[in-house]
């Protein structure tokens, strides 16, 4: 063995005293003891899988002053995510081979965590769109405008679909119905004005619209859920469609008070109370497979702006599972469910060898200390964009994170190189 790792380590949905056994990488065995070149004994702590994040915007190629894969990779290990997969909306998208070529090349130059890229869809692209499998981990489908994004305006989603089928691929979807929203444009000057302009029913109408073209076998997945209509829409869905929710949409509703309401504007829009509580039955239920962050960062100048004119995102890559670590301490989420939708069922939907603490799995560990909870601070978390909307929420975050058995945070502390990331593509079958 390379390493062993000895603590309280989450296996097969519960906790045990064991030592986990890495070598080239990945975990070979798990035993009350076991003998390696290096020993690391962490007591008491809580050793669980890394976190698997299928959601984020680094912004890198073009708006690197935003975001890059440096700074987010850096942001994703200080929160305990060892795997980030890209969204293709960058400058230029990630709708051309060379596009995704140039963009894994940075994610390999730059990233501190494994990463894959998905390749976006658009009515240019779908007739070249199996030779595109090569290289990206899935296709990204945007029915509905949102910031910087391309459209698909092919009216047949049924034949685009039977095209992705044939790469195996995940298909991604923004499922926000564009004519929807066009009819639903109003003046936006506040959040229930961007709620207003985006409504429920948007999604609702996308959603039934994929799954009405849903006559093939590759998965397909909804991002970031934020509706009661949308949730309602999934209800009975086929085996092959999964649904994904963000921190935000979970912590906040429109009847809350919000300083700065730029900072919260965000595609699809924060919801009604109604909406969040009804998404907090879905997790419980077990009707909402992943957590996503969907990190979407700008700038402070950018988003303090007049309401109409700031971008639509908010970041959450750094603080989603330490988010998450606290309300799993204070019992407002069951454990497992935590455990399953930012680690295990992220791996399944993506066929990669990770999200679990088992044999021949990547070891992908964190560390976690459940008396150290504590409050978040902006100026303390490791975005270009330097701010976060869940100020002062509690939090905790993982002591150590390993990559593959490499360090890359150790007591809080990045230790792990730029570079050290691998393009998880080379690991889906």
């Amino acid at each position: 063995m390379d390493r062993t790792i000895e603590g309280k380590a989450y296996i097969n949905g519960s906790f045990e005293n064991c030592c986990i056994g890495i070598k080239d990488g990945r975990i070979k065995n798990i035993k009350k003891i076991l003998k390696s070149n290096e020993h690391i004994n962490f007591g008491n702590k809580l050793i669980l899988p890394a976190g698997i994040d299928i959601h984020v915007h680094f912004r890198d190629p073009g708006y690197a002053h935003k975001e890059d894969f440096e700074t987010g990779s850096t942001s994703a290990a200080y929160g305990g995510i060892a795997c980030v997969f890209d969204m293709p909306n960058t400058k230029p998208p990630t709708t051309t081979i060379d596009a995704l070529k140039e963009k894994i090349q940075i994610a390999k130059n730059k990233s501190h965590v494994d990463f894959g890229i998905f390749a976006g869809v658009n009515d240019k692209n779908i007739e070249n769109i199996d030779n595109f499998s090569n290289y990206c981990c899935g296709f990204k489908i945007f029915l509905g405008s949102t910031t910087d994004s391309f459209q698909l305006k092919s009216v047949n989603l049924k034949n685009v679909l039977l095209k992705i089928n044939k790469t195996k691929m995940i298909t991604l979807f923004h499922a926000e119905d564009q004519q929807c929203l066009k009819e639903s444009t109003i003046n936006e000057q506040t959040l229930k004005d961007h709620l207003k302009g985006r409504p429920s029913r948007c999604e609702e109408i996308s959603i039934n619209n994929i799954l009405r073209n849903n006559n093939i076998s590759s998965k397909i997945h909804i991002c970031h859920i934020s509706s009661i209509e949308g949730l309602n829409a999934l209800k009975g869905s086929p085996n092959n469609v999964s649904v994904g929710v963000t921190p935000h949409h979970l912590f906040f509703d429109i009847g809350k008070p919000m300083l700065k309401k730029t900072f919260y504007k965000v595609n699809p829009p924060i919801r009604t109370n109604l909406d969040r509580e009804f998404l907090w039955q879905g997790i419980r239920d077990g009707l909402i497979d992943v957590l996503e962050s969907d990190h979407a960062p700008h700038t402070i100048d950018e988003k303090d702006q007049e309401f109409d004119k700031a971008p639509s995102g908010i970041p959450g890559i750094e603080t989603m599972f330490p988010l998450f670590l606290a309300e799993a301490k204070n019992q407002n989420l069951n454990f497992k469910r935590l455990i399953s939708m930012l680690c295990e069922k992220p791996a399944e939907i993506l066929n990669i060898p990770k999200g679990r603490i088992e044999k021949e799995k990547d070891a992908d560990l964190i560390v976690v200390d459940f008396n150290k909870t504590t409050s978040l601070e902006s100026d303390k978390l490791h975005s270009k964009c330097g701010w976060s909307p869940f100020e002062g929420k509690k939090v905790i975050y993982p002591s150590h994170v390993f990559l593959r058995g490499e360090e890359v945070i150790e007591e809080y502390e990045l230790v792990g190189s730029k570079g050290l990331g691998c393009n998880i593509r080379d690991k889906i079958p």
